[in-house]
């Protein structure tokens, strides 16, 4: 039987759900996919996002030729095969433009990607690219000088996952609409919210339940609970994660591991994933920790890596130990208390231009414009010479952003900048 997550995939352009950072009517994008001038592009993001099914809609309104390969099965003797064609179709009397999507084009070799380039300097093809791999480290920088557009997937927010839930559960043609069985509201916001954003997971899921569920029956949370195989105490209990992870982080603040740890165990027995609360640890590290000890950053990274690796339930583990080493750790505010008196004058002050000793001076005709004159290289004085940074107008009022405190390593930066103060 085909997967539901196949079945739903968007036909067209007015039925796809999300990225609207990129994609909506009026948009470039959108534009130029209805303008038929869409050029290639990479897609990057989590797997569920709607990479494909884009790709594919993007093809059929273009009115082009298309082929899907996927880069794990797909050799470079099957893509020179398929480039030559488009080259007949390209300079043949059709003179039609052929578009090939290369799924998890990461996993192609630097040679094996660059097999492409003369097709795309010709024009020949028009290439879309996928991968969850950052292009920027995973595609050769000569197929990036080509493809000037790059687009990031977000993963689905839970509205967007429960709209298409529901698209499938009234859907009698491709969905379960004809399925007789009932859904309460609150399984489909269970559902929605553990999916983690991957459209696939929840309608995968939605066919797994609907199709193994006796007639006539009505969907609980506790049978998507047993289909996702992850708990849902959230719900049972009442709790709402936002409040536990509130709660997880004004402990951390205030110095209190036990409450933290509490939390942290409460948050794991109602079913946050991994992502959820490593986002805020890492969050917690540089806004709370900050420069009493610098380290935190570092070390709660590689706890919150380690889980993801690891995965639940021994991933709980690795969060503990962040969570206990920040609850125990001094604290300090005041990086992140700098930056916001500097984002609060930018936002209400008449910000003077930087100072002209400090600009780039590195091309032909900057010096004749006095740029870089009289800059200072610290290095050549020993490591530190006064001179001024700031803008003329905020250098003039002595404005301070960055207040260190006595607490814990930040004591020693303190007096180093205190030191630097003294000499003339």
């Amino acid at each position: 039987m085909i997967p539901l997550s196949t079945r739903m995939r968007p036909q067209k352009l007015e039925e796809f759900v999300g990225q609207e950072h990129f994609l909506y009517p009026g948009s470039l994008f959108y534009n130029s996919i209805k303008n038929r001038t869409f050029e290639s592009a990479i897609f990057f993001g989590p797997s569920g996002t709607g990479k494909t099914t884009l790709a594919r809609i993007i093809a059929k309104e273009m009115d082009a030729g298309f082929y899907e390969l996927n880069a794990s099965v797909t050799g470079t003797k099957e893509l020179k095969e398929i480039l030559e064609t488009a080259r007949v179709s390209f300079y043949g009397l059709e003179k039609k433009t052929t578009y090939i999507y290369i799924d998890e084009f990461h996993r192609w070799s630097k040679l094996q990607q660059d097999s492409l380039l003369k097709a795309l300097e010709e024009g020949i093809i028009k290439f879309i690219g996928s991968t969850t791999e950052n292009p920027y480290f995973s595609v050769n920088n000569a197929i990036l000088s080509r493809v000037r557009n790059i687009y990031e997937f977000k993963r689905l927010s839970p509205e967007h996952i429960d709209t298409i839930i529901r698209r499938a559960i009234t859907d009698r043609d491709r969905g379960i609409g004809a399925i007789n069985v009932k859904w309460q509201d609150e399984s489909i916001d269970i559902l929605a919210q553990l999916s983690d954003g991957d459209a696939r997971v929840a309608l995968d899921t939605l066919g797994f339940i609907a199709d193994n569920m006796e007639e006539g029956r009505t969907v609980t949370p506790q049978e998507v609970s047993e289909a996702m195989q992850r708990k849902i105490g959230f719900y049972d209990k009442g709790d709402d994660r936002y409040n536990l992870l509130s709660a997880l982080q004004k402990s951390v603040r205030g110095s209190d591991p036990d409450a933290a740890i509490h939390y942290l165990a409460r948050l794991l027995d109602g079913g946050a994933d991994i992502q959820m609360i490593g986002r805020r640890l890492m969050v917690m590290a540089s806004e709370d920790v900050g420069m009493a000890y610098p380290s935190a950053i570092s070390i709660v990274t590689s706890c919150v890596k380690a889980a993801l690796m690891v995965g639940l339930p021994e991933a709980a583990i690795n969060l503990s130990q962040a969570v206990i080493l920040m609850a125990s750790a001094p604290k300090s505010n005041a990086s992140y208390m700098a930056l916001e008196r500097a984002m609060a004058d930018i936002h209400t002050k008449k910000i003077d231009d930087v100072p002209d000793h400090l600009k780039d001076s590195h091309y032909q005709g900057a010096k004749a414009m006095g740029l870089g004159k009289d800059y200072k290289y610290p290095h050549a004085y020993g490591g530190y010479v006064r001179q001024q940074y700031l803008p003329d107008n905020l250098y003039k009022e002595g404005v301070k952003y960055y207040t260190p405190t006595d607490n814990g390593s930040e004591s020693s930066f303190k007096k180093y900048l205190e030191s630097l103060e003294k000499i003339k």
